[in-house]
């Protein structure tokens, strides 16, 4: 059985039983079940498939490892948590995400007017709201209005000028005032790709003395009881725990020191985000160096040492953390199109009377290759065709020959990975890195993990059936944009084998796990390739359901959204039709309602089945 790392990044929410990979829950369907019912209901092409159990499983193991780690401290101060909405604000995951939190007043964090209107309408009651970014005055007064709705809401400082606008407004609102936060700039700073999310140098916060600035100005304007928080993020995808540590070092310190400077309703250090995501399949190549009760319990020991020796109460501890909560809960399923070896078959094989000698002695290799000298062929196949290769180029072999060594040396391949499953050949794999199987996948790099993209940020991949079967080849994935780009190449490092399978006559599904964080806000519309259908999949005893179907948007919507006059495009369309030489009158009504029926579908692919 291949199990693809499943031990190492699904957290026990997927298991392998019967070939087929399951969801750990409830009646435990397999995914293929769940594809194949939502096809049959016409939806083709990528799926998105959303699970709101693993949404509240997410949000149970941070707030049960929060309050268990206080209460083996005896820790004083709160535990409260917000979800950013940058990292994913689809309503099918933010109205699952929001009930799974109602029992902890888990709340949301808004970086923008869209992100705040939409918190003001669906947090929970009594749940906090933060704000962060830049803001304007209009932003900031759309933060006044929150706290006369009645939300506990706190809008953190990113610098003096936002502070002034703050000052300015509270001379002409009435009560009640938002809380106030400051962000802090921390000499210390996190590691990896978000390593410049933190550090004296970062995009956002204050420095020390413009940290004791904004106290002289809260203090003159009468605000300081208004200011109950300090923020501080050292980056996303925190993998390792000792700059984390220092950084809570540091916050801690600053938080006592403006207690000492009579900032009294200072109770609460909000930690950012960072909480990481284990992405890699190889139990060798860890991406993260710690657990969360590691996290929980390091951040309480911290706060509630330097508390202490500070003599200051325990703090109030929030977390913003996003790509924790939501990255398991969804998964794209694609269909493989096409094997871009299924060219090279017998029937393409263009043999002469008289074959150049090289050629003759392929074919030979390929009717007498067998287990035991499988190996010694491959590489004899392998040198004869690069020399083959070498005499056409000098002109002593033509496009036939040249055609037969191709497909001699893929048959070959083929035949002795097939004879060598069962063993695990490093050489094997080797000469597999040179002629890798193609698969093409019925999906948008850009749209669905653009992260991949963008930061080299890896993903969980593979099969989801045959898992009972070995998997015999090395798999390059290519998306169906034509962007050289939209390629996830095999890596012998960390390997992808795939079932050498025939897409004609048969469906094969592969799985991209972990992508609900980042990649949907993040997806770009290249080649007009956008969001695919989505589902979300309620599990219960007795099997599951479909809620919540949102099919891909239409070609026409797509261009809608880009602003094309689509009146003006279809009359431009009747009209080529009625003016081409090519079409006769009686046939231009039916090659319009083609046409037509195009611009109403979506734009992936449609699979052969």
């Amino acid at each position: 059985m291949q199990k693809y790392g499943i031990d190492v990044w699904a957290n026990g929410d997927f298991f392998i039983d019967n070939d087929q990979l399951k969801i750990n829950y409830n009646s435990k369907p397999s995914l293929k079940e769940i594809v194949l019912n939502l096809r049959n209901e016409g939806f083709k092409g990528p799926l998105l498939l959303r699970f709101p159990h693993l949404i509240k499983k997410q949000v149970d193991m941070v707030f049960q490892s929060f309050q268990k780690a206080s209460k083996e401290l005896n820790y004083k101060g709160a535990f409260k948590a917000v979800f950013p909405l940058k990292v994913n604000h689809q309503p099918n995951f933010l109205k699952p995400l929001l009930e799974a939190g109602k029992g902890y007043n888990y709340g949301l964090e808004a970086g923008s007017k869209a992100e705040l209107l939409i918190a003001i309408s669906y947090n929970n009651k009594n749940a906090p709201i933060i704000v962060n970014g830049f803001k304007d005055k209009e932003m900031l007064s759309l933060g006044f209005l929150a706290t006369k709705l009645g939300h506990d809401i706190t809008i953190v400082i990113e610098g003096i000028t936002e502070l002034k606008n703050i000052i300015e407004i509270a001379k002409k609102e009435t009560h009640p005032i938002p809380n106030i936060g400051l962000r802090i700039k921390l000499h210390s700073s996190g590691v990896g790709i978000w390593a410049k999310s933190g550090g004296i140098n970062s995009k956002f916060g204050l420095t020390s003395t413009e940290l004791l600035s904004a106290i002289e100005l809260l203090k003159k304007y009468n605000l300081i009881d208004k200011f109950t928080m300090i923020h501080f993020h050292i980056g996303s995808q925190m993998n390792n725990i000792a700059p984390l540590k220092k950084a809570l070092k540091e916050a801690g310190n600053i938080y006592a020191n403006l207690k000492k400077l009579k900032a009294f309703n200072l109770n609460t250090i909000n930690l950012g985000g960072g909480l990481p995501v284990e992405y890699s399949q190889n139990p060798k190549k860890l991406q993260t160096n710690y657990s969360l009760n590691e996290y929980s319990s390091d951040i309480i020991f911290t706060m509630q040492t330097i508390a202490r020796s500070k003599c200051v109460n325990e703090p109030d501890i929030i977390i913003e953390s996003g790509r924790f909560i939501s990255a398991s809960h969804a998964v794209l399923i694609a269909p493989i199109l096409e094997l871009f070896s299924s060219e090279y078959s017998e029937n393409a094989l263009r043999l002469k009377d008289k074959n150049p000698p090289l050629v003759e002695e392929l074919y030979e290799l390929y009717k007498q290759i067998n287990k035991n000298n499988a190996l010694e062929y491959l590489h004899d196949s392998i040198d004869h065709m690069k020399s083959l290769f070498t005499l056409f180029d000098l002109g002593y072999i033509d496009l036939i020959d040249k055609s037969n060594s191709e497909v001699l040396t893929h048959l070959l391949i083929k035949k002795a990975i097939f004879l060598l499953k069962d063993k695990n050949y490093t050489e094997l794999l080797r000469i597999q890195d040179q002629i890798q199987e193609k698969y093409l996948v019925n999906f948008s790099l850009f749209q669905s993990i653009p992260d991949f993209w963008g930061l080299s940020q890896n993903f969980p991949i593979m099969p989801i059936e045959r898992l009972n079967h070995v998997a015999t080849r090395l798999a390059t994935i290519w998306d169906i944009t034509c962007d050289s780009d939209g390629e996830i190449e095999s890596d012998k490092n960390n390997p992808l084998f795939l079932h050498d399978i025939n897409p004609e006559v048969e469906d094969y599904f592969v799985g991209f796990f972990l992508v609900g964080a980042y990649q949907e806000v993040l997806g770009m519309k290249h080649n007009l390739f956008t969001h695919p259908s989505e589902a979300t999949v309620v599990i219960n005893d007795s099997g599951f359901r479909i809620k919540n179907m949102l099919k891909s948007e239409s070609i026409m919507d797509i261009l809608d959204g880009l602003n094309y006059d689509t009146k003006e495009l279809i009359t431009n369309i009747k009209s080529n039709i009625a003016n081409s030489k090519y079409i006769d009158q009686q046939d231009r009504a039916k090659i319009f309602e083609q046409v037509s029926t195009y611009l109403h579908d979506i734009g992936y692919l449609k699979t052969v089945s």
